[in-house]
Order: structure tokens, then sequence, then C-alpha cells
């Protein structure tokens, strides 16, 4: 059942064009294990009805993309949010009104059930056959660009005593500390995505392209730092037992030879350390990029 909030009505452009949604909308873009995507057939009496899209809707005032994009898809289609791994979200904005994709990979299956009016049918269609449906003019023209991302992998390893060690905020007093504090910052940002610029000098651009990321990230401590207490909620944290570098290393080399999709990036500004990554395969960032990551999110 569809129940309407402040949010629901209609945003017109400066040239007339109407998009639904006060405060923007979003949608879900769910990958089964079968690689099919689930779409829905759009009731005739709705915008751009009789087309297929993805389930979504209108975002509630004060509610994330990846918030409004699981409730939308829970109300249309009975998606429980807990069955996703979040892989990337690709958000179109257009200044007065925006659209965020919310890519996700399903690790649990489950039956979709339409649960709304708004819904002629839901179906998992396999992602070759996409291109064959009458699509909703909006997903027609992102997904070129969200195909284009749905297969890779994203890893990111943080080299945690190089990245607190690259601030000089009185680490060097209390190492557990600033590794807490760091574990904390990661996950909070973590859980909202972290941003494209953090992984590519120069971002993808265009309908569909990913704006932030939801990569596996691995932190490895070393030495006191080892102690870092408090959550941790979307991380592994490797508590090394005596060199930090050589489990980096050991993280890396086992992450690329169990996934020939997996794309690695190492944050550390350790010149031998980047060497020896790099020539497994893996690209790094400097510590600067990741905690102006932080700070942003």
């Amino acid at each position: 059942m569809t129940i309407h909030g402040p949010a629901d009505g209609w945003v017109e452009s400066p040239d007339g064009r109407r998009f639904w949604g006060r405060a923007g909308a979003a949608g879900l873009l769910a990958v089964d294990p079968d690689d099919r995507v689930l779409l829905q057939h759009r009731a005739e009496w709705s915008h751009f009805g009789g087309t297929w899209g993805l389930p979504g809707g209108a975002r509630q005032f004060d509610e994330s993309a990846v918030d409004g994009a699981l409730r939308e898809s829970g109300e249309e289609a009975a998606v429980p949010g807990e069955s996703l791994r979040l892989l990337f979200a690709s958000e179109l904005d257009l200044g007065f009104w925006s659209y965020t994709t919310i890519a996700a990979r399903v690790r649990t299956p489950f039956t979709a059930v339409v649960s709304d009016a708004e819904s002629l049918e839901l179906r998992w269609v396999p992602r070759s056959d996409i291109d064959t449906l009458p699509l909703h003019p909006g997903f027609a023209t992102s997904w070129p660009g969200l195909s284009a991302h749905l297969d890779t992998d994203l890893h990111l390893v943080v080299d945690a005593a190089n990245v607190v060690g690259s601030r000089p905020d009185g680490w060097w007093r209390d190492r557990a500390g600033a590794a807490t504090r760091l574990l904390g910052d990661l996950s909070a940002a973590i859980d909202g995505g972290l941003p494209s610029a953090l992984f590519v000098d120069a971002p993808a651009s265009g309908p569909g392209a990913p704006t932030s990321w939801w990569p596996s990230t691995t932190v490895v401590l070393e030495g006191e730092a080892r102690q870092a207490t408090g959550p941790a909620e979307g991380l592994l944290v490797d508590r090394a037992d005596a060199d930090g570098d050589a489990a980096v290393v050991a993280r890396v080399e086992s992450i690329l030879t169990s996934s020939e999709e997996a794309r690695v990036v190492v944050v550390t500004a350790d010149r031998g350390l980047a060497a020896r990554v790099e020539r497994l395969g893996a690209d790094v960032v400097g510590p600067t990029r990741l905690l102006d990551a932080l700070v942003r999110t």
C-alpha cells in the first residue's frame, strides 16, 4: 500500500518537464546470483506508464538516497534490505531535482511481490535482455553506464599506521586511541558510501556513472594500534601479528587471486609498500585522499 507523505509531489523544471519527488527520488538496481535485474512494469496510469524501470520513488525529507531506495523497493516489491550487498550509487543531479540509483548484489535470493498499485508486474530480467524491453526513459539513458560497473568487485585496503601518522593530532601519545578514531570515522563514512574520487583520479562521468561506492574494506593495524576498540561496522580489521606491511601485501594477494573481477585500492604513502602492492596489480592512493573523503562524508 502506498502512503503519501509531505515529499510526494511534482517538481517542474525551467523547461516545463515534471519530476516526481519534492526531495528528489531514488531507485534500487538489484542484481541476483543469476545475473538478473529486478524490474518493475509500471502501471499505465503512472508517469511513463507501461514502461519498465527500477523499483523506487520519492525520497522523504531528511532521508538518505540509500534509505529511500530501500524503503521504496520494500513497499513496492517486498525487497528485504538485509538480503543485499550495496555496490555503488549513481546520482543524477539537475540542481532543482535529483535521482539516485543504488546498485546492489543479492546475497540471499528472495521472491519479489507486487505490493501496491504502481506495478503491473515485477520480473527478474537477464541483463542481456533488458534492452529488448520498453524502458522508462530515465532508466534507458542510465542503463549502459550502470551496467558497465556492475561487475566491479571493489576492495579498499587501509594501511592504518600510515594514515594515522599522516595527521599531526598527537596520535603518538595514544596509538590505540588514534586507530579507534580512524575505525569509527571510516565505518561511519562507508555507511553512506565513499566518493568515487577516492578510488580514481578522474571518476567516470555521464548517465549511470558511479558517484560513490561501498567497497569491501580491510584495515590493517599493527603494534599498539592493535588494541583499538569501538565499533567497526562494515570493516574487516586485520590485527597484524608483526609486520603490518606484510599483512597488507598478503591481503592484496589473497583478494586478487580469489576474484578475477577484483580491483584493489591500497591507502598508503609508504613507497616501498606501494611498489610491492602495485607489482601485484593493486592501485595506490595517499592518506590525504582518504582523509578528505572522510571529511566530505
